[in-house]
């Protein structure tokens, strides 16, 4: 009996393996790039974003709750830290901010804050998704030809080039005279090799299942790279068109490197003001992540927000004590986890092993990966975020649903990922606004045996929101109406409701109307007419409103 568990154990742990393995070998690659390019795109050294992608996978992801969700530097936080590195003058003053930053976010996981993730509508989750999705194909379009002026990791509409800035517009453009016909080659069969990959040799063949068609799409670009470069080929591409991972010749080379948040900055006000931002916008970009990668989950776990804030915050204060960038769960990376068929989170924690040890044994080979190849594999995964069928589905769904959805995608492919979550968000709120309006109540007219009776049968829930289609429904009834106002389904009136109803009231003796009140919340009255039924109808409100 005590050796059956363990059995099991092993045998869950090596079908866990079998997929978890080649699909943290997948992340690893799509993240090495991503972490030199936002580091690029804060304006910090390439070490800060390998350490923020080391810690990410390590230290987040043996502590996080999450199955699938992949941590590391964040595109989201790039324009923030750029200011806030060139705003304190110092990397040491600004390593402390993600210190304070990580230290805030382990406050806010013991104090259960990670529930503000619940209060994210589907429609802005999913509009997020394909909004990313949208962005990424059109950021990799560029990498895919040679045209490689936008560093890697840059999401914003407006982005940093080599010479200026452009926009991914121009970007777009200016990839037609800047291209690169060996980036050309690679970025096609990588492509030709992911598509089938998975539409026809893994459908054939389990032995094509063992390894994932991204790991085998990236190791043609490698191979290219080397066999045009010994031939001397024209072919080969130049450095600026491949993986640059930074060089170092013995291990006290890269602890030499490190730079540490210096003690003085704790006592600087700019140092805490930046931190608390970093805290708040790493925490609503990885519950926001959080959400979107639990509805991408196959086996639809959930995971646990307030203990994710917990891990993000000490990956945050390791982070910053070694001289990293400000952590957050990032989509992309865990995008291609759950489409490499990852199962667990061993994917993340080995991705980040792999970035550790490639960095300090391997950076000669790393630095053969072309990025149009890294392109081809983001290019698929960017398809399957944001696939037609999606929006076909969300459209199905009804305007209340859809134009939420698609002003997330507008906001985040012209603006950025906050904003365009913000401006989702604002519409959500609107439409659910409008539903109270529109919903507070039922107004129809039906036959009594004193003759035609007009029903107003109030929601379950009457707010101030509902004031105005109140007011309006109230004046349109005409005179020497036989009214009869039904709240025996209401849960929760407002005062404000209230008091319009005590309003329409006084108005009954100089209209001739005969008011009937129902309901757990308005005292029953019986129907009287003209003066006396006025007054009845005014007490009955009245103790409704005291009760």
């Amino acid at each position: 009996l005590l050796g059956r568990p363990t059995c099991d154990r092993r045998m869950k742990l090596f079908e866990n393996l079998k997929s978890d393995l080649p699909s943290s070998v997948v992340v690893f690659f799509v993240a090495l790039p991503l972490c030199l390019g936002i580091a690029l795109a804060s304006g910090a050294p390439p070490v800060s974003g390998l350490i923020a992608g080391i810690v990410g996978g390590i230290v987040v992801g043996a502590l996080s709750g999450s199955p699938l969700g992949v941590s590391g530097p964040a595109a989201g936080l790039a324009v923030i830290v750029a200011n806030g590195i060139e705003g304190l003058g110092s990397l040491e003053a600004f390593f402390a901010a993600v210190v304070i930053a990580g230290a805030i976010q382990i406050v806010l996981g013991l104090a259960r804050g990670g529930v503000v993730g619940y209060f994210f509508p589907s429609s802005v989750i999913k509009g997020m998704l394909a909004g990313i999705g949208v962005v990424i194909v059109l950021k990799q379009i560029p990498h895919a030809l040679g045209h490689d002026n936008d560093p890697e990791g840059d999401y914003s509409f407006s982005q940093p080039a080599s010479e200026g800035n452009e926009t991914t517009i121009d970007s777009l453009v200016n990839m037609v005279e800047d291209f690169a016909p060996g980036a050309i080659i690679v970025s096609a069969v990588a492509m030709a090799i992911l598509i089938l990959w998975e539409t026809v040799l893994t459908k054939r063949s389990k032995a094509f299942q063992v390894v994932p068609g991204p790991l085998v799409a990236v190791g043609f670009g490698i191979l290219f790279q080397y066999l045009t470069k010994q031939a001397g080929s024209s072919l080969a591409l130049e450095t600026s068109h491949l993986v640059q991972v930074p060089v170092y010749e013995r291990l006290g080379d890269v602890t030499a490197s490190l730079s540490h948040p210096s003690a003085a900055a704790f006592r600087n006000q700019d140092v805490w003001i930046l931190g608390i931002t970093m805290a708040i916008v790493a925490s609503l970009e990885t519950l926001l992540c959080v959400e979107a990668t639990d509805k991408m989950d196959p086996y639809k776990r959930t995971t646990p927000t307030s203990r994710e804030l917990f891990a993000q915050g000490c990956g945050n204060v390791c982070s910053g004590l070694i001289g990293g960038l400000p952590i957050t769960q990032v989509i992309v990376r865990s995008s291609a986890n759950i489409q490499s068929g990852g199962r667990t989170k061993l994917s993340a924690i080995m991705h980040g092993f792999f970035l550790l040890g490639a960095v300090l044994t391997i950076p000669f080979v790393l630095n053969m990966v072309p990025l149009s190849a890294l392109a081809a594999v983001l290019l698929v995964v960017g398809y399957k975020l944001a696939k037609p069928a999606t929006f076909a589905a969300m459209y199905r769904q009804g305007w209340a649903q859809f134009l939420p959805f698609i002003v997330t995608i507008t906001g985040i492919v012209f603006i950025d990922l906050l904003k365009g979550i913000a401006l989702g968000m604002a519409v959500a709120i609107f439409v659910i606004l409008r539903s109270q309006y529109i919903n507070s109540h039922f107004l129809h007219i039906e036959e009594s045996e004193g003759g035609e009776q007009i029903r107003m049968r109030l929601a379950e829930e009457v707010s101030f929101l509902n004031k105005g289609a109140l007011i309006k429904e109230l004046k349109s009834i005409p005179d020497g109406a036989n009214v009869l106002i039904d709240a025996t389904g209401s849960v929760r009136i407002d005062q404000d409701a209230l008091e319009i109803i005590n309003d329409f009231m006084d108005s009954t003796e100089r209209r001739n109307i005969t008011v009937e009140l129902l309901g757990h919340f308005i005292a029953t009255s019986s129907p009287r007419t003209g003066p006396n039924g006025a007054g009845a109808s005014r007490q009955a409100a009245e103790v409704a409103q005291g009760s």
